[in-house]
């Protein structure tokens, strides 16, 4: 991948793939809403009855996932190498901007507070073998598992008054208008989006969810995006995996479980 923001992406996970694999081999382990991507056409929200009153920065991280709220998965607060500037985030279609920005970790103009969160998926575990003591087939297919993970950048933000529904449907409108694909710039580091596909999700008080299939030297990498409301908190997912970046043949979901997760944390 060439966009900055998605490399970090996958050099985190690559990391925790790595990091998480003598944990694999030693057989320890860690401990209805509506769907809302039906108005995708048109940007429409379902806006709240009373303005909401925004979580304060305190709130919005006890909200936020912690370590346990996902089976199966490493979750840790970003930290200041994650982080990238509005700035230095452009496309070369300004309808396109918003999806830009949600996929570098930006949260849309007016929150009041935001925090993220990395959620990584761990390798499976396969029992008390030490790697040395592997087959070599079992090797091999042990390396692919631990970078078949899907890695997640779950940002969370508030929102006053009627500003969560009006992220919201600005997201959903970016990603309707720009359809057919743009190119966004991270840090003077291009990457081409040749499409954006609208996918099935359900949470909060509206969700809406798309594969983003970004263009690397003519490989098709697909990416999830997912955006959530609750009231005046909005909550966006970028996933992506290693092994279906690199063709693996793997099926590559929206992050459900992760979403689920954070949607109960808001209710």
């Amino acid at each position: 991948m060439r966009a900055t923001a998605v490399r970090r992406t996958a050099l985190a996970a690559s990391a925790a793939a790595l990091a998480l694999l003598a944990t694999a081999c030693s057989g320890s382990s860690d401990a209805d809403a509506k769907d809302g991507g039906k108005d995708a056409a048109n940007g429409s929200s379902s806006a709240p009855k009373t303005p909401a009153k925004a979580l304060t920065a305190a709130e919005l991280e006890k909200a936020a996932l912690a370590q346990g709220d996902v089976k199966g998965t490493k979750i840790t607060k970003a930290g200041p190498a994650d982080e990238v500037s509005a700035d230095d985030v452009k496309a070369d279609k300004a309808a396109c901007l918003p999806i830009a920005h949600a996929m570098s970790g930006i949260p849309e103009k007016g929150a009041v507070a935001t925090t993220k969160r990395k959620v990584i998926e761990e390798p499976k575990k396969t029992g008390d073998k030490k790697l040395e003591d592997l087959a070599e087939g079992e090797a091999e297919d042990l390396f692919k598992d631990a970078f078949n993970l899907t890695s997640t950048a779950v940002v969370l933000s508030s929102y006053e008054g009627t500003a969560g529904p009006d992220a919201f449907a600005t997201l959903k409108k970016a990603a309707a208008d720009c359809a057919g694909g743009f190119t966004t710039t991270v840090e003077k580091t291009p990457m081409k989006v040749a499409s954006i596909t609208e996918e099935k999700v359900t949470g909060g008080d509206e969700a809406a969810a798309w594969t983003v299939t970004s263009e690397d030297d003519g490989d098709a990498v697909p990416l999830k995006l997912v955006v959530l409301r609750k009231e005046g908190t909005v909550a966006t997912f970028f996933s992506f995996n290693l092994a279906a970046a690199g063709g693996e043949g793997v099926k590559f979901e929206v992050p459900t479980e992760v979403v689920a997760a954070q949607d109960g944390k808001l209710a």
